[in-house]
């Protein structure tokens, strides 16, 4: 989890706050604090992600993941606001959601953390058939370069191809 959000991050200090302070943290201000709410939500969800406990279908593409993620921390927003005591203020759930959904851009659009993430729910079988359909002529070129004896300059330029062909989806 530090990988995407370190434990300075004010997503992992709202988590920690709202988690921590499940007694208080609420009752602060006439109305929900809403970047709280939405920290919190965007650090539940990547967790939950990480977890994989209950994904059902892997993602596969960026928008994919976006989407799993946005249904992770709307989730989590409806939940911290149900155990609040105090309301949102008027238009606060659209600022919410808002706000979780731009932390989480954030987190997808630094570094390969959307290679990574895709990554680690996917198993080979499903690499093998994703390369089949999306790439025939790499696979093409990867069985001239087995025959020739050049299959391990190919796999060692994988990584780079993959880096690739996710920053054109």
């Amino acid at each position: 989890m530090d990988r995407f959000l370190a434990p300075h991050s004010p997503e992992a200090q709202a988590h920690s706050l709202v988690t921590e302070n499940t007694l208080s943290w609420d009752m602060e201000h006439p109305s929900l604090n809403e970047t709280l709410i939405a920290g919190c939500a965007s650090y539940q969800s990547l967790s939950r992600y990480l977890t994989g406990a209950d994904l059902v279908f892997h993602p596969r593409t960026r928008k994919e993941l976006e989407d799993v993620l946005r249904r992770y921390s709307y989730d989590a927003i409806h939940n911290i606001v149900a155990r609040a005591r105090s309301s949102l203020a008027p238009g606060g759930y659209s600022r919410v959601c808002h706000i979780a959904e731009r932390s989480l851009h954030s987190v997808l659009d630094s570094d390969d953390n959307v290679v990574v993430l895709l990554s680690l729910h996917t198993s080979p079988v499903e690499i093998n058939l994703f390369l089949t359909v999306h790439l025939p002529g790499i696979l093409r070129y990867d069985c001239l370069l087995s025959k020739l004896g050049g299959l391990f300059f190919f796999l060692s330029l994988s990584p780079l191809l993959w880096r690739i062909f996710f920053l054109y989806l």
